[in-house]
């Protein structure tokens, strides 16, 4: 369907009076300039989100009035006090609601009312289809956020699961990751400079939740989240980050608990348990008898730093002397068993969760994971290419990349993993992570955003052994590695090089609906025609099908 600009705000009655009930003047005007939103929906509550501006200069407290309706009754109502040691931002955890309802909500400071937004509770019986979009990687510079206009005009939609980078830290400088498109768009960060303190990083999400199309679809329905590495910093790991440097950022533990304050502040996750560490997001939402999500983490409280080919695969002298690359010491580094993206704890909390979900008869378990699980080796063009193809490829590459092209594709050759960032930087852990789903005797739907891609994957133990199937979204507007290599077909390439690799699209933007019933899981791959204008059309790329039985199918029609 062709998405026209725009007004779907309108559709939730944005800026609206529903019944305003009469409060006592504050000290201060106030303006919602971020839109409202709700998440963490349980059986009988929901988290409630937004955030107030107060006119410049004041700095005292405000109180907000919240409700939520039920048509035209009062279901839930309070008073939330806010200020600015929380950046003025206000989150309620509205209990007393009925289960697998949808529900209206708005926030008041006297006369003035926020957006009024949408939500729903979690069924608590029964086997009521489940519509999920998923969606990750939303770089501010990189487009316009035409995936989640799309999503909010959606007909039926009970959750957005954000799989991560919700926000990027990179400053504008001209280089800077996606500023020609920023720079072109006018979509330029705030603060202009890398985020490293709390302030910044609360500016950064300021910034994004002025975004209409974000607004909107934050309006529409509850969204599940989770952060990976961006929100923090590029590549964090449990210690530090690649974009982190210690010696003129300072600490990564401050920039990681800045980070962290923001993100609990302006997102609509509900806060961690007293005595709980704030790292420890990982958590359950259960759908009636249908499924179960599991959120998981995989950032900032296990997982060991990455390796890095240009660090960690060294050279060695060959049999004539010569220097070779020594890929028996990169193979051991790379299957130390040490190596994990997730701790003991988290594995068996997963287990037991994977396990309690099946003992209940839920047909469907679902994990929330950051980044691709797959087992997938660089491809190795030379064996299906001819040389004259392969240089006729490579004239299509921006000048820009092509030498670091000609560098990973002389790598794969050796058939080395195209992403060491990702589960395949992890082989024990992950061997560890498929035990997990052996022991609970399930086959899960496993999520994955991070690389900017659509992927389809069956995932398989280093056995053989098939242990689940995997959906990767592409990313709302963040520039992919097909983005940077022009028409060189990699998508095609990792597909014919990988049996685990069913389907990848490395250049298309947007988001995948999951629809869950008692007999299928599908998975539509949601595909925008552009991030650069409005209007735009969104159209399915690919549908897919998962059996009862496990058995994955292009659905056809």
């Amino acid at each position: 369907m062709t998405m026209n600009r725009r007004g779907l705000l309108g559709l939730f009655g944005a800026g609206a009076a529903v019944g305003a009930t009469p409060v006592a003047a504050e000290t201060t005007a106030v303006v919602f300039a971020h839109g409202v939103a709700s998440g963490d929906p349980g059986t009988d509550r929901v988290i409630l989100w937004t955030r107030v501006t107060p006119d410049a200069g004041f700095n005292g407290p405000v109180s907000v009035n919240w409700r939520v309706l039920d048509g035209e009754a009062v279901a839930a109502s309070g008073r939330f006090e806010t200020g600015p040691e929380r950046d003025y931002t206000v989150k309620i955890d509205a209990a007393g609601l009925r289960p697998g309802r949808d529900y209206r909500y708005d926030f008041a400071v006297g006369e003035t009312r926020s957006p009024v937004g949408r939500t729903r509770t979690l069924a608590a019986e029964g086997v009521t289809p489940v519509n999920l979009a998923v969606v990750s990687c939303q770089l501010y510079p990189g487009g316009l956020f035409n995936a989640y206009e799309a999503i909010a005009a959606l007909p039926s939609l009970d959750a957005v699961v954000h799989l991560g980078d919700y926000i990027y830290e990179y400053g504008a400088e001209a280089d800077a990751y996606g500023m020609a498109t920023g720079a072109a768009l006018n979509r330029l960060p705030e603060p202009r400079h890398e985020i490293v303190t709390l302030a910044d990083y609360r500016t950064r999400h300021a910034q994004y939740k002025t975004d209409a199309d974000l607004q909107a679809a934050h309006a529409r329905a509850p969204f599940i989240c989770v952060w990976d590495d961006h929100e923090t910093a590029n590549d964090a790991w449990l210690h530090g980050a690649e974009n982190h440097q210690p010696e003129s950022e300072g600490d990564f533990a401050v920039r990681k608990a800045a980070a962290l304050k923001a993100y609990y502040e302006w997102m609509p996750i509900r806060e961690a348990a007293p005595g709980a560490l704030k790292e420890a997001i990982h958590r359950s939402f259960h759908f009636g008898d249908l499924a179960s999500l599991m959120m998981v983490e995989t950032r900032l409280t296990g997982r060991t730093e990455a390796l890095d080919y240009s660090k960690d695969l060294t050279a060695k002298d060959g049999p004539d002397g010569e220097p070779v690359l020594d890929l028996d010491a990169f193979h051991a580094k790379l299957n130390d068993p040490s190596r994990d993206l997730m701790g003991p704890e988290q594995r068996d909390w997963l287990t037991r969760e994977l396990s309690a979900s099946k003992a209940a008869g839920r047909p469907w378990q679902v994990l929330g994971n950051q980044v691709v699980t797959a087992r997938v080796a660089g491809p190795d063009v030379s064996r299906t290419m001819t040389p004259e193809q392969i240089e006729g490829l490579m004239a299509r590459v921006p000048e820009a990349f092509r030498e670091q092209f000609e560098q990973a594709l002389f790598l794969f050759k050796m058939g080395l993993p195209f992403n060491l960032d990702a589960w395949d930087g992890y082989p024990a852990g992950r061997e560890r992570l498929y035990a997990a789903f052996a022991e609970a005797g399930v086959q899960p739907i496993v999520l994955a955003g991070d690389s900017h891609a659509f992927w389809v994957n069956e995932l398989k133990d280093a056995s053989g052994a098939r242990r689940a199937v995997e959906f990767g979204t592409s990313a709302v507007s963040s520039p992919s590695i097909g983005d940077a290599i022009g028409g060189f077909p990699l998508g095609a390439a990792l597909m014919q090089a990988n049996d685990e690799v069913v389907f990848c699209d490395q250049s298309a933007k947007g988001f995948i609906m999951l629809t869950l019933t008692e007999d299928k899981a599908e998975a539509a791959l949601m595909q925008v025609s552009t991030i650069f204008a409005k209007p735009f059309e969104v159209g399915t790329r690919k549908r897919f099908e998962v059996s009862r039985t496990g058995l994955v199918s292009e659905a056809i029609g």
